[in-house]
Order: C-alpha cells, then structure tokens, then sequence
C-alpha cells in the first residue's frame, strides 16, 4: 500500500521541481531578452502592402462578337456552364457554354417576322403580276378602238364634211387614249419593279437576319483562341464571373488567359503613405504560398486618384508592381507580401522601436545601468529607428521600461536642441508634403478662373467669391451680379429684378420699379 502512495507522491515532486526549475530558466532568458544593442549598417525605410499577382497581358476568350449587333436585341447573355478556374486548355478547347433561352425567343421573332415578310412578297408579286395583265389588255383593246377609228374614217370619206369631222375627231381621240394608257402602263411597270425590289430587299434583310441570328446561336458554345491557363474574369466590384453571371453586350469577356512570363502585383496603398510612393522604386516581393521565393520588382503605376473598396471605410490608391523575374511556380490570384523601399541609408546606427521612449519632447532610451540616455533619431520603418546622435555601436538598451524608471537619470540633455530643430524640420516637411498631395490629387477643373474667384477644394469642389464687389459668373462674359452694401440684389436671368428689405422686416418683390406691389 505505502509502495502504490510512494510512486504517485514521486512524480508529482518530480513535476513540481521541473516547473520551478523552468520558471527560473524562463525568467532568465527573458532578461537576457530585454537588452539589445545598437546596430550599425544598412537601413531601409519600407512600405509594407498585401498584394495580388496578375498577368501584366491575358488573351480574352469572349463570346461572340455579333452579339453585338443592335439587330439582334440582346440584353444580356447568362453563363450557363463554366470548366473549372485554372483548367490549362488548348487552342480549340472547350471552355464555357452560354445561356441560349433568350437567344431562342429572338430567333422565334426573326422567324416570325420573315414568315411575314414573305406573305407580303408574295402578295405584292401577285397584285402586281394582276394589275400589269389588266393594263395590257386595257392597251390591247384601246388599239382596237383606234384601228376601228381609222376604218371607219376611210368610210367616211364621201360622206358630209360633218361626218368626216366626226370621224376624225373619233381617231384623235382613240389614237390619245391609246398613246396614254402606253405611258401610264410604262410607269405602272416601273412602280410594280419598285414595289417588288423593296420587298425582295426587305425579305433578304430579314432572311440574312435569320442565319446570322442561327449563326451566332451556334457559337454559344466558347472555345479557347489560345492555349493556356484559364483564369475567370472579375468585374468592376472584383466579383469573378461564373455560372449564372450574365454578360453585358459591350463586354463579351468570359474568362482571360495570362501570359504567365510577364507577371505584375497589384496592390493598394493607403492614403497616408501614397506621398511617399513613386514610379520607379525597387520593390522586394514575396509570395505567401511559397515563403522560401523571394522576388524583386519595381513601381510601375501610381494611381492618381483614390478609390473606397468594398467593406471598407479607408481611401486607397492602386498601385501596379512590375515582378522582374518569372516563375512557373507562381501564378495570377495569389497573395504576395511587397516591401516597397522607399529611402536607403548606407553606414547607420538603429534601434528596435520598442526601445525608444518619449517625455516632455525628448527622445531616449534606457540602459541597464539606471540612465535614461536621451536620443536624436531620424527616419524609421515599421521596426527600427535610425539613430542620430546618443547611441554608440554595440551598446546595451533595454528593450522595455524597466522597474521603477523614475529612478533613471538622464543623460544627454544637450541634444534637446537638436531634437527641437529636427521636429520643427519634420513638420516643415510634413506640410509641404501635404500641399504637393493636395495639389495632384485635387486638381482645380481645366478651365480659366473667373476673375476675383478662387478655388476651394474643401467646399463640395467648387468655385468661391470674394464678400464684396462685383463677379462675372456667366460662360460668355456677359452677366454680372452686383452686391451693393443697401441690401438690393440682382438675382434675375435676363433682366433686373428688385429685392427691397424696408422697415420692419416686410418684402417688396415688385419685379419693376413703377408697380407698387401687393399687400401695399
């Protein structure tokens, strides 16, 4: 019995002393922790952003062009099947099939409509065909009637001048009914070809309207124009189209195929940092699926105007990086980790920015001997700081506040002075900084300034006047508002209106001088 209690009792002392033992391992390796010393070498001031990569040039694969067409009413085209994002296809190569259910309705009216059209072909060939058969027999008999006329003058030739009269005028008059009905039956052939060429038009338009309309039908099945990796095409909102995404009419793409040998990242940057982003900065690149691949590339776009992304309340402006190298491993949508450098400093002191401490506007640090060493510091990046003046290479801080610090002394006071002029230096540079932000990114509209008017981009973006005096606000030149200091203004389009503010808080809005107005 007193064998099974021993064993237990064992362990647990056994597990008890390990823990102290490990507690006190702990507590010191934690203070050897706290010191850290002053480096000396390279230091670089970063901007640090989450990118996304994407071919820098993609081929689209589109639905077919004549979708376009006014002829054809469509008003959006769905996707009805889809092979999977990242399917490497060839030339040829199925890839997407579309909605056909609107399309088909469209072809029934085309149908429709030419079943129309040729009933009237056909009714106008036979009315025309019926009324040119009566004309000619109408010419038929009225050349009858006119030889009948000419008989019956040559039997008349003994006969009373009155009669032979007579009978001539008969002829005339057969011979003029004749020689009319000609004419007329020449323009009734004219306007039966006219007639029968505008319907013949009109039913070739609708029947190439008909195959055309089969035509495009036919290709809703989308192949691939090239070979390669089919990546899905995003909208505007960044949405990626897939299965049951409609098409609009003026953007047919489906999906896009990447030219994986030119590879860009584009990513966002917010507004407090776009100042310092310029064309042209070296870029160190890292992709998160793969972390042991390092890259490099450059700044090749800066967006000039910001933008709020969804879900998101901060403005961002987009920022295009170029990758130098390329690599089968990587491809577009992953996630890449940019280090945009932005200054280097070559030969410098800096230190961990936990090291680092502010009181009363000084600058310093804490060593482990009890001093408070005040510091002049310089640029810094999202770790380090560069260090001016204070510090020597290799020295000992602490990299937290230590116990009881109002018993540090401090030493170096005679940097204050420098710390106050590189503060004062650094506003300075803030606020010119700022103006040249302001100045390319609220840029006044393209057009001459009024005279005695001023730009105000802090008011809605528009155009401010003076208190006082006069302004010409007109297109042309030609209309002028005066602001006299007794209250009369001038607010009418094209001619003077009066506004009187007399005694006793009442409004004259008499439009002319000589009408006394109402409720005098």
């Amino acid at each position: 019995m007193r064998h099974r209690l021993l064993i237990p009792t064992l362990v647990i002392a056994g597990v008890i002393i390990l823990l102290v033992v490990y507690s006190v391992f702990s507590k010191d390796k934690s203070a050897r922790i706290l010191e850290v010393p002053v480096e000396y070498g390279t230091f670089e001031v970063v901007v640090s952003v989450t990118g996304e990569l994407q071919a820098k040039n993609s081929t689209e694969i589109r639905a077919p062009m004549e979708l376009r067409n006014r002829d054809f009413r469509f008003r959006s085209i769905k996707i009805q099947d889809l092979i999977p994002e990242g399917t490497i296809v060839d030339s040829g190569d199925y890839v997407a099939t579309l909605d056909r259910s609107e399309a088909d309705n469209n072809l029934k009216d085309v149908m429709d409509e030419l079943e129309t059209i040729q009933s009237q072909y056909t009714k106008t060939k036979l009315d025309t065909t019926m009324n040119l058969r009566n004309l000619r027999d109408e010419l038929i008999n009225l050349n009858f009637a006119m030889e009948e006329a000419e008989i019956n003058l040559e039997q008349s030739q003994y006969e009373p001048p009155a009669t032979i009269r007579q009978a001539k005028i008969n002829l005339d008059r057969a011979t003029r009914a004749y020689e009319q009905a000609q004419q007329n039956y020449k323009l009734k052939v004219q306007q039966a070809a006219a007639d029968m060429t505008e319907i013949t038009i009109e039913l070739a338009k609708q029947t190439r309207r008909r195959i055309d309309m089969e035509k495009v039908i036919n290709n809703f099945v989308i192949t691939a124009p090239a070979s390669g990796m089919v990546v899905y095409k995003r909208e505007w909102n960044g949405e990626k189209r897939t299965v049951g995404t409609e098409i609009n009419t003026w953007d047919l793409a489906v999906a896009t195929l990447p030219d994986l040998s030119s590879m860009i990242s584009k990513t966002y940057v917010n507004e407090i940092d776009i100042s310092r982003i310029k064309m042209g900065q070296q870029v160190r690149i890292g992709v998160d699926a793969f972390p042991e691949k390092k890259f490099t590339g450059v700044v090749s776009e800066v967006a000039n105007i910001g933008e709020q992304l969804p879900n998101t309340d901060s403005k961002v402006f987009e920022v295009v990086i170029k990758v130098n190298e390329s690599d089968p491993i990587i491809k577009p949508s992953m996630t890449t980790s940019n280090s945009i450098i932005i200054k280097t400093f070559e030969n410098v002191l800096y230190v961990p920015l936990e090291t680092v401490h502010t009181e009363d506007s000084l600058t310093f640090v804490y060593k482990k001997n009890g001093v408070k060493q005040v510091v002049v510091l310089d640029e810094s990046n999202e770790n380090e700081i560069i260090v001016e003046a204070g510090l020597k290479e290799g020295e000992k801080i602490l990299l937290s506040v230590p116990e009881e610090p109002e018993k540090f002394k401090f030493e170096g006071l005679e940097l204050a002075s420098r710390i106050r002029e590189k503060e004062a230096e650094k506003r300075k540079l803030e606020k010119d900084q700022q103006a040249i932000f302001e100045e390319q990114f609220n840029r006044r509209p393209s057009m001459d300034m009024p005279e005695g008017m001023r730009w105000d981009s802090g008011r809605a973006r528009t155009w401010q006047m003076p208190p006082e005096g006069m302004r010409d606000t007109s297109r042309f030149g030609n209309r002028r508002i005066n602001f006299p200091p007794e209250g009369i203004r001038d607010t009418s389009r094209f001619k003077t209106r009066r506004m009187n503010f007399p005694q006793g808080g009442r409004r004259d809005s008499t439009r002319s001088p000589n009408n006394p107005g109402r409720g005098n």
